[in-house]
């Protein structure tokens, strides 16, 4: 079975509102990595402490990452028409799906999902973490919740589902990944001009990343600052 296993780290959970840090991917032929595929993504947002204490990025490392649209670009072109295979993969499917969106890039991926069928397979009181499934495989786990390091994790995760499963291939069988996103447009610079003078009034710290602010995000900060629910500097 050929495949490419994807992992990403993220802002946020939101695919609306956060963005991607950083890429990992891995491709296989004959069930061996020959190829793989990782940086760092210039999201051009501040990363919140908690995601720098999980992966250990910073906003200065991720500042020399590649330009989003570009290494979202050579992400497609790195998985081509393979099957993609993640652990949770419709969360990180729903960031790609967002981007390619905004872009007008059609995307139809067929996939397997490590989580769904460590679920599948594996005793219920089992954690189906990854780091959990990786100690119950005897994988070795380093560098953990940085992208490749992940992907490579999870692709030997998945051979060792798969002999595990040998019995159960309608477990194996590549799924079409759903997620439904609507493309997000630029805010305009009315907008942008309004929301200043909002932030200013009130008091807010601008740290409002305005490159890529959309029509929705600035309309939504626009009524949390007039209704209050915005007293402390957005993001």
């Amino acid at each position: 079975m050929d495949y490419t296993v994807v992992d990403l780290e993220m802002t946020g959970l939101a695919p609306k509102h956060d963005k991607v840090i950083e890429i990992g991917a891995v491709r296989v032929r004959n069930n061996m990595i020959t190829d793989t595929y990782g940086t760092l993504v210039n999201a051009k947002l501040p990363i919140p402490p908690k995601i720098t204490e999980l992966t250990g990025i910073t906003d200065e490392m991720a500042a020399s990452g590649m330009e989003e649209d570009t290494a979202m670009q050579r992400l497609l072109d790195f998985i081509g028409g393979d099957i993609l295979v993640g652990h949770n993969l419709s969360f990180d499917y729903s960031f790609i799906k967002q981007w390619a969106v905004n872009k007008r890039i059609p995307l139809e991926i067929n996939a397997c999902d490590t989580l769904r069928i460590a679920r599948a397979l594996l005793p219920g009181e089992q954690s189906k973490k990854l780091e959990s499934l990786c100690e119950y495989f005897q994988i070795e786990r380093e560098n953990a919740h940085r992208a490749l390091d992940d992907a490579i994790e999870t692709q030997k995760i998945f051979e060792k589902l798969r002999v595990l499963g040998k019995e159960k291939e309608e477990l194996f069988v590549p799924k079409p990944l759903i997620y439904k996103a609507k493309r997000q447009t630029p805010a305009t610079e009315h907008q942008k001009e309004r929301l200043r003078e909002l932030m200013q009034e009130r008091g807010l710290k601008d740290t409002v990343c305005w490159e890529t602010l959309t029509r929705s995000e600035a309309s939504r900060l626009q009524d949390q600052i007039r209704t209050g629910r915005l007293s402390v500097s957005p993001r």
